[in-house]
């Protein structure tokens, strides 16, 4: 460290006997020439008097001096006078581009053997090929320290034999007009740092990939499983594409897949940078065996998408507000069990009933009916009129939509009941997942 004080570049008032934020605002190491004596800053304040005859040595530097003795106006701080910090965190607002990233949400429950929208809500398996593999998806309770949940995917029935056309992955996907800061199809063009945790019973060199959706262009990555069933932080950065724009709009522009079973077809071709897709360009670099027995499992949890080449703490949100984000794709009208209210219906004519439902906040797109129907599942209660199951949804906006049932259903038109659900299985759902 400098040993002396001497010059006058930036402190040419100090010959007064003061020295204020101006006159420092150029001083440098440069300019650190003579000394201070110890003795002068033993009351923490250093004046022109002082710095004309003394020393400062290390030992009373690391004290430092209070903050109650800096007295005048500082310099304004600005970004370009900061060292080693991420000059791309986003500040206020979300920084995480990922809904879910910590799995706290299962709408449609906490176990199955379905691929797809299974369980833990903006997360999905793809399967091609794979004869074989069977898999049960889970929210699992298994996580690292400071979560409370992942996404548990456990192989049932191997693929013994990996074919060239095999693949198996998780899945995520974002809106377009949720990535519009990337800048993509520019000169500035952002990088984004991929993070997450992650634990398998199965070591080896993973990928993981980003695939715009909007101009059919790829970027791939990989990232090693160091140890057997034990949870490890992994963090991969991606290069901002300077070509391919991502379409301002509520559609699926980008998605971000967990490879686990690959099949050759899939490896052939280098993709760390971006690319138009082709097979050979998706899982390059693969080489984990995953899937080939039953006891293969893999958990992801943590997982979060931040502007910048530096990855940051985990942004965690509340339960509550985590949902809200999920229910934009998924929400759940009813959710099994007898006697659950369904809402209030009409006759519109002796053979038709309709119910308005109005969505628990709006929905990204118009949305489908997802529900389960069986004999008698559903009734007009005061009547006593029970039907299967709804004959489908009508008028549909993002805010709401028109119920209606057309078959086995007979009543007085314009008489009003409500409706009820009458069987464990019923359920009544509404998607408009990506």
């Amino acid at each position: 460290m400098p040993t002396n004080i001497n010059g006058n570049t930036g402190i040419d008032k100090v010959q007064d006997g003061t020295v204020v934020s101006a006159d420092i605002a150029t001083l440098d190491a440069s300019k650190l020439t003579g000394s201070i004596a110890a003795a002068r800053i033993a009351n923490n304040t250093i004046d022109s008097a002082h710095i004309a005859s003394g020393a400062v040595d290390d030992a009373h530097l690391a004290t430092g001096i209070t903050a109650s003795k800096l007295t005048g106006a500082l310099p304004a701080i600005s970004a370009a006078s900061l060292t080693n910090v991420p000059k791309d965190v986003t500040v206020g607002g979300r920084k995480n581009m990922v809904i879910n990233g910590a799995m706290q949400v299962a709408q449609r429950g906490t176990s199955s053997t379905s691929g797809g929208y299974a369980t833990v809500d903006r997360f999905f398996t793809y399967k091609e090929s794979c004869e074989q593999l069977a898999v049960t998806q889970t929210q699992s309770t298994d996580n690292p320290n400071g979560f409370g949940s992942s996404y548990k995917l456990d192989v049932t029935t191997a693929e013994t034999a990996t074919e060239a056309n095999d693949q198996y992955e998780i899945v995520t996907r974002l809106e377009g007009q949720d990535l519009q800061h990337l800048q993509h199809n520019s000169s500035g063009a952002k990088s984004v740092t991929l993070s997450f945790w992650v634990r398998s019973s199965k070591t080896g060199t993973y990928c993981v990939a980003l695939y715009k959706r909007d101009t059919t262009r790829n970027i791939t990555s990989t990232y090693a499983i160091s140890s057997a069933n034990t949870w490890e932080k992994k963090t991969v950065t991606f290069a901002g594409d300077t070509s391919g724009a991502i379409d301002n709009d509520a559609n699926r522009s980008l998605d971000i897949s967990w490879k686990l079973l690959i099949g050759s077809n899939f490896t052939g071709t280098a993709s760390t940078t971006w690319g138009s897709t082709t097979d050979a360009r998706s899982a390059n670099g693969h080489t984990a065996t995953w899937g080939s027995s039953t006891s293969d499992d893999f958990y992801l949890t943590g997982v979060q998408l931040e502007l910048g080449s530096t990855a940051t703490d985990f942004e965690h949100r509340s339960f509550g507000e985590e949902l809200a984000l999920c229910q934009r794709y998924y929400q759940i009208l009813v959710d099994g069990g007898a006697d659950k209210a369904v809402g209030t219906g009409f006759y519109w004519s002796s053979n038709e009933v309709d119910m308005h439902h109005r969505f628990d906040g709006e929905m990204r797109a118009a949305p489908t009916l997802d529900h389960v129907v069986g004999t008698d599942y559903y009734r007009m209660s005061s009547s006593a009129d029970s039907f299967n199951g709804f004959s489908g949804i009508q008028y549909t906006t993002t805010r709401s939509c028109n119920m209606y049932i057309s078959a086995y259903v007979s009543g007085t038109a314009g008489y009003t009941s409500d409706i009820r659900s009458r069987n464990a299985d019923s359920f009544i759902a509404f998607t408009a997942e990506l």
